[in-house]
């Protein structure tokens, strides 16, 4: 397959990705939405070991995280206009 490097390395972990076992987390967004979560098997992990740190379970810790303020990116600067 001739593709740049660094698409090859995006498909390799998406195939890597789909073949590893999935969890699914149900858990309610702070507008009282029922949402699920699928988690790849190092996500899960992860959320385990903050939900353990927080003595809570992981669809409390999503709901919490819903609240969590995104972090704003600066603006976009102007292009810069070519000189004459």
């Amino acid at each position: 397959m001739e593709l740049p490097e660094d698409d090859k390395t995006f498909l390799r972990d998406l195939v890597k990705a789909s073949r590893q076992k999935i969890h699914s987390v149900k858990w309610v967004d702070r507008d009282g939405t029922a949402r699920q979560t699928t988690l790849t098997q190092p996500e899960v992990v992860r959320l385990n070991t903050i939900a353990a740190k927080l003595k809570t379970s992981k669809n409390e810790v999503l709901r919490q995280a819903a609240h969590i303020p995104v972090a704003k990116l600066p603006p976009t600067p102007a292009p810069l206009e070519p000189k004459p």
